[in-house]
């Protein structure tokens, strides 16, 4: 019991040290270690998997949405990046750039991509001709790069995976019409497989996308009460399209300017797993997205029998899960804290007394609860129980939102609410920048997006006092 107990100390508690705490997991659950490259990740086997399944799951839902992947280049030549004014100076500060191919110095410097508006703008305008050649739905699976000054696994990193949609329309509101669907397909997918309720809304013009028309936002909240951006989707009107000159010919004959869209997600979403539904324990992962679903750990497996009952029990639920069997010959109590470790959502322990009473213990990770099922009921038992898990997962993230999610009327609630209980901050805006600006440099505080439900929490700016324009939600951000 000394080693099972160390394995669990070995995490930092989470109200001692948040920060240390989701390092602690991030290392300890195996899912990204450290390169040599500052700001830079190993994605280890177990956190890719979790990556692959989030993949696999809005790859699908991209398709069925009528989307093609497609692969773009890993650099832009400067001259190309420069074509759009506004878009260059929002990224310039993040910028990698190659200078030189083997030993020669490169007559145009090459951008490592931060996104890949320009690239796509410049394919379209060779493959768009006519109308018929709209809608463009493109999308890639690939990795960007950005040099940010601080870095945390997952939540910021200098090189990350990602999703980057790229559409191109006739019209303006066919644009605006698949901006808001997608943005719906990443809020469905964040409640119904991650389990973290989020806030669908439009970023402030100060906090949009460069070289964007509007961008708009899924907004999750962290255990720590802090923000994560966990999902973008950009309508960017015809102003790329004029910048590289995307026109086709109309039914009438006309040249007309595309309207375009971007919309994207990131491996920062493991990050969200973790602070969203782990605990002091290691990792709770939901069964959607979990690379095992269930573990099945013998106990006393030197025992005759015991062994080949898991291998059998492994098998049959196979059909209905993704199953692993722990036959190490560590002790149970360490395998237990291990699997917990790394959020594993259904333990299934199997021993000597088991067999003989033909059943099996099933204990889950969220709540540590433990059914006794009959092994004769396990295939229909297994799929409920991850059901369950994957609900109230969902619901007690979402109760968790609520509870920390406050109302300000003035200035001096919304600093108090800041300092002492931090979390999601409904507050009445003007609509004037200086105003956002000045909320943030009181508070540190940023305005997380102005939300498609409109609640009314006075008449006034939280910040100046005059006539306010929005409801919006503030907060503390990652």
């Amino acid at each position: 019991m000394s080693q099972d107990k160390k394995l669990v100390e070995a995490i930092t508690s989470r109200n001692e040290d948040f920060a240390q705490w989701y390092t602690d997991i991030v290392r300890k659950a195996d899912l990204a270690d450290y390169s040599s490259v500052r700001g830079c990740m190993v994605i280890r086997p177990y956190g890719y998997a979790i990556w692959e399944n989030i993949q696999k799951n809005l790859d699908q839902r991209f398709k069925e949405t009528g989307h093609e992947n497609v692969y773009m280049p890993m650099f832009i030549p400067e001259s190309l990046l420069q074509k759009e004014k506004d878009h260059v100076e929002g990224f310039a500060p993040e910028v990698a750039w190659v200078t030189h191919g083997g030993e020669e110095m490169l007559t145009e410097r090459l951008c490592v991509r931060p996104t890949s508006e320009t690239l796509f703008c410049e394919h379209y305008a060779n493959i768009i001709h006519s109308y018929r050649d709209l809608p463009k739905l493109y999308n890639q699976w690939c990795s960007v790069v950005r040099w940010e000054k601080t870095t945390r696994p997952f939540l910021r990193t200098l090189e990350f995976l990602w999703q980057e949609g790229h559409t191109a329309h006739a019209t303006a509101e066919e644009a605006q019409e698949e901006t808001i669907r997608m943005l719906n397909v990443y809020a469905d997918f964040c409640e119904k497989v991650l389990a973290i309720p989020v806030i669908k809304g439009q970023k402030t013009e100060k906090e949009k996308f460069a070289g964007a028309k509007a961008t708009y936002t899924i907004e999750s909240l962290m255990h720590d009460g802090k923000a994560l951006q966990s999902g973008t989707s950009h309508n960017f009107g015809d102003g790329f399209a004029r910048a590289f000159n995307i026109q086709y010919t109309d039914r009438n004959n006309k040249l007309q300017y595309v309207h375009q869209t971007s919309w994207g997600v990131t491996t920062r979403l493991l990050g969200a797993l973790i602070m969203v539904h782990g605990d002091d324990n290691g990792l709770v992962l939901p069964p959607e997205v979990a690379p095992v679903q269930v573990i099945v750990v013998p106990v006393q497996q030197h025992k005759e029998g015991v062994l080949d009952k898991a291998y059998e029990i492994k098998n049959i639920i196979s059909k209905v899960a993704r199953v692993g069997t722990d036959d190490s010959d560590k002790m149970p109590g360490w395998k237990f804290s291990e699997h917990e470790m790394r959020g594993v959502p259904l333990r299934l322990e199997i021993g000597p007394k088991d067999i003989e009473k033909n059943q099996c213990v099933l204990v889950r990770r969220d709540t540590n609860e433990k059914l006794f099922v009959s092994l004769d009921e396990i295939v229909e038992k297994v799929p409920q129980v991850l059901s369950a898990i994957q609900t109230d997962l969902l619901e007690k993230a979402r109760a968790m939102r609520d509870q920390k999610t406050y109302a300000a009327k003035n200035m001096d609630e919304f600093k108090t609410i800041c300092e002492n209980t931090p979390g999601f901050i409904k507050a009445m805006w003007c609509g004037d920048q200086a105003c956002e600006d000045k909320v943030k440099e009181i508070t540190g505080a940023t305005a997380r997006c102005i939300p498609f439900e409109q609640d009314k929490i006075s008449d006034t700016c939280v910040c100046c006092g005059n006539d306010a324009k929005h409801m919006v939600f503030w907060g503390k951000a990652y």
